[in-house]
């Protein structure tokens, strides 16, 4: 009857592996971020336009901030909005 006790699953419990983080400017070799690629700028914005930040993103702390300022020149020039209901 020591079976009454254990906890048995209809389907097996998942287990997250997460992947490490890395960033992805050192990575690939990127010393200059450009404030005129809004393609690639947008990797780095959620769908309301806010900078996303370095524990999700993974980048270093020196990329992060050229991030973000590559991010508010686009959105200074128009390249990148300011707000945005579904930017993805």
């Amino acid at each position: 009857m020591s079976n009454d006790t254990e906890i048995r699953y209809l389907t097996p419990v998942a287990v997250d592996v997460k992947k490490k983080k890395y960033c992805r400017f050192k990575k690939i070799g990127i010393k200059y971020v450009d404030y005129k690629d809004p393609v690639f700028l947008k990797k780095f914005l959620n769908e309301q336009g806010k900078i996303l930040p370095r524990r999700l993103t993974g980048t270093s702390l020196k990329f992060q901030r050229k991030v973000s300022t590559a991010v508010k020149r686009a959105r200074h020039l128009a390249l990148l909005p300011y707000v945005a209901d579904l930017l993805k």
